[in-house]
Parts: structure tokens; sequence; C-alpha cells
């Protein structure tokens, strides 16, 4: 019986196949997962002398696995340098300085959260375990000596921040926060801002003192969010506020602290220019004894002007003793409320009068209005509040129990008051004029010398 050609072909390309395959055995053996494992040297000192302070552990893998690296102490305490991180197939080293992940003994009470650590001085089994894809572990082990290591954690001991609710909008209240804390080594020291659900981290600078940067001992940080410098802080939200060591020898630990800011934003106000007429109105009244203010009484407020024809820009004439009244509106075009102090609008003061004849001193982050004259004793020494109580909100502070007084954003105000001008100085007529006053801060330029009007005083000839 004759075989058909096409069981002879089979026959033939399956014996070729069964050559290829024992060929390819023989050529190229199965090769163990893990090979050419080596710790060396053998023994560190890992003390940040740069000599013998780290060991490279090097292996191959012919295959993908998962490795891990641990080390057994003669106590049998295992600390872990790598675990089941994924690894293809080829050759592989790595350095190896004795730290690993943070650990603390139950015998120790540590501040803050140990992230990376060095093992103890002494003799260690190490243990290299790779698992393939199909399961299979294989193991190789040695032993490994630490010696004269530079085992002090860069401990952060004392840990301050206040506030931890932060408004960064320089109205004075709750403007900066301050960080202090005290380094219990030389380390790498960083300070900064983490937004809870991710983001770039905003780092805070140390302030310079006493302590270099990065020595053991207090170190102190002080954070405005950039407002002060003019620019935008971060945005309003939840972070949190690390203080992060890291020492030559590698050891790392940090401590945190919830962290909030909230009506972040660079405050901006101006006195609205007037399409025409006057920006700030000056005007005259007779002075009455009821307009009287000091520490002890509180007079009438005089009533805002509102004559059209007050808006002119001629000189103002008028009697030594009556009352030079102004008037004007300011805007708050920020984004963020802005804060104002007394004295309130319409208040009256005279001459030789200032705004701490009332009880009323400057406060940092405070606006407020002020007039000057050519003669006045000092810069703007009458000053009054940016808005009354139908234009600005009250805002209780749960901490201090003070309250504070804003001006919203967005949204405009009248001011007005009155000096009495009851002396002739040696320059008459002068020139008086208004501004909007960030105290202790600034007065912007555009807020500057705003109306500037010539006022000239006549005296009058008693009865």
């Amino acid at each position: 019986m004759r075989i058909p050609i096409w069981l002879t072909l089979l026959a033939a390309v399956a014996a070729v196949a069964v050559v290829i395959i024992v060929g390819a055995v023989l050529l190229n053996p199965p090769r163990e997962l893990i090979t050419d494992v080596r710790f060396e040297p053998e023994t560190i000192t890992p003390n940040a002398d740069g000599l013998d302070d780290v060991t490279v552990i090097s292996y191959v893998l012919s295959r993908q696995a998962q490795v891990s690296i641990s080390l057994t102490s003669e106590t049998g305490e295992t600390f872990m340098f790598r675990e089941n991180e994924a690894r293809s197939a080829g050759d592989y080293s790595v350095a190896f300085s004795g730290v690993v992940d943070g650990f603390t003994r139950p015998d120790e009470t540590i501040a803050g959260e140990v992230l990376r650590r060095l093992i103890p001085d002494g003799t260690y089994t190490w243990t290299l375990t790779a698992v393939g894809g199909d399961g299979e572990t294989v193991e190789r082990t040695g032993t490994f000596n630490v010696t004269e290591g530079d085992a002090p954690l860069p401990e952060i001991i004392e840990f301050t921040v206040f506030p931890t609710v932060f408004t960064p909008n320089q109205d004075g209240i709750s403007d900066r926060t301050q960080v202090n804390l005290f380094l219990t080594k030389e380390a790498q020291l960083d300070v900064y801002l983490q937004p809870v659900g991710g983001g770039a981290l905003i780092y805070i600078p140390e302030l310079i003192e006493e302590t270099e940067r990065g020595s053991a001992g207090r170190h102190m940080y002080d954070f405005d969010g950039g407002v002060d410098m003019g620019s935008n802080p971060p945005p309003d939200g939840d972070y949190t506020l690390v203080a992060f060591a890291r020492d030559a020898v590698g050891q790392e630990l940090q401590r945190t602290v919830d962290f909030r800011i909230e009506q972040g934003g660079k405050p901006l106000a101006q006195i609205v220019a007037q399409p025409s007429g006057a920006t700030v109105v000056f005007t005259t009244a007779p002075y009455e004894d009821r307009f009287y203010t000091d520490r002890d009484i509180i007079g009438d407020l005089v009533d805002v002007p509102s004559d059209p024809d007050d808006v002119r820009l001629t000189t103002v004439t008028m009697p030594v003793g009556d009352l030079l009244i102004f008037r004007l509106t300011v805007e708050n075009y920020s984004e963020v409320p802005i804060r104002t102090s007394g004295p309130p609008p319409g208040t009256v003061y005279d001459w030789d009068q200032a705004d701490s004849t009332f009880g009323w001193f400057e406060e940092a982050g405070a606006w407020r209005v002020g007039i000057d004259c050519t003669t006045a004793p000092r810069d703007y020494p009458w000053r009054w509040a940016i808005g009354d109580s139908d234009s600005l909100i009250e805002v209780a502070d749960p901490d201090t129990g003070n309250t504070y007084y804003y001006l919203p954003p967005g949204s405009r105000s009248v001011v007005w008051g009155a000096i009495r001008m009851s002396r002739v100085e040696a320059r008459n007529p002068q020139n008086c004029w208004a501004g909007l006053i960030h105290e202790q801060v600034e007065i912007a330029e555009t807020n500057r010398n705003v109306g500037s009007r010539e006022i000239e005083l006549i005296a009058v000839a008693a009865p």
C-alpha cells in the first residue's frame, strides 16, 4: 500500500520541528530565575564620611519577576529594603546605605513620622526573593555587616504653627503664619504646604536668624502667601503643613499639621474718580458745639454734603473756626473684603486733634480715608472709616472675641467728615486733599493727594 504524499510531508515537518526544539533547548537551556546576586562590600560604615558608606546590591533576572530584599538581624528583627517590586528581565544594581523604610521601637517616643531610618549596627542575613509570573519562587541569602552608623534621627522635637487658619489678604488679622521648630542634628530642612487632594508643593522660606540653615537648633519661618510682594496667595482650601528633615545618611522624618487658607487675595481699593466736577467735594458750614468730640465725649455727626454746587473746583474761602467738610466715594475692586476702623464718617475734628485724640490709633491692615493739608502737623492726621453701618459688614473673631468691619468685594461707600479750621497757619491759603490709606502697608500713588483744593481762611472780626 502506497503512503499518501501529504502524510509524508506532515511527518517531515513534525520531524523538523522536533529537531529545532531540541536544538534550542540544547543551545539555550532554561536559566534560573535569579543569578549573580552580590552585596559588595559586605561591610559598610554609614556615617557620611565618604568611606564605605554604601554597598552595591547586584543581581540578574532571566525573566520578569516581583523582587523583594530584606535584612534580618541576629535578634530576628526584619527590615525591608525592597518589597514586591516589579522587574523585567535584565541586570540590576542598587546602592544601599543601610537606610530602610521608617520604623520605631516599642520603647521609643518620637514626635512625628519616621519615613526612612538607618538599621542598627550589627550582622544581618540578607534575603533576595524573586517570584516569577508562574509562581516560581527563588531566594538567595548571605551575610552583611553594619558598623559605625550615624544612627541618631534628625528629630524635630518642637513644632508650633500659628495660626493654622490663614487669611492672606493684608487686613491685619491672621495675615501671616509662623512656624517655629527645633532640629536635633544637622539635616536638610524644608517646610512646605501640600494641598489636600494633590497639587504642587508650596515652600515656605526660612527666616535668617542665628541658627544657620540646616544646622541643629531653632528654626523659624514666616509666610504671608506672597501678598506683601504683590503676588496672589495660594488658592483658598485645605492643606497639610509639613516640616521635613533629611540627614546626611538618608534618614527622613516629618511632622505635619492641618492647615487652611481662607479669604486670600490682594486687597485693592480706590477713591473713585468722578466723570465731571470734584472727585473730592469740599464745602463749608458753621461750627456748632454739638459737634465737639474727644475721647470722653461723642459729638454729633455732621450731615453728608448734598448741594449740587459743591462739586465746583474753585478755591474754598471760609471764616476761621468754621467746618471744612469733605465727601468722596471709596470702591473695593478686589476679590477680598477690606477691613476698616473708626471713627465713623461724619465725625468732626478740631484742627489740633487727631484720630488718637478719639482713642482710634493706626491698625496694621486697616483702610481709612484721611485728609491732609499743607500745614497739617503730620501726614493725614484726620482719618475716618471707609464706610458706615449701612455699607460695612460686621465679622466677629471667635478666637479673640473682637468685632471687625469690612467693605465687601465689589462694593462702594460714601465717606464724609469735617475739620474745624480753627487756626490760621503761616501759609494761607493752603491746599488740602484726601488719601486712601492702607495703614502700615501703603498709600498707593493713585490714592495719594487726591482732589487737592486751595483753602483760604478769612479772619472774622469779633462782634
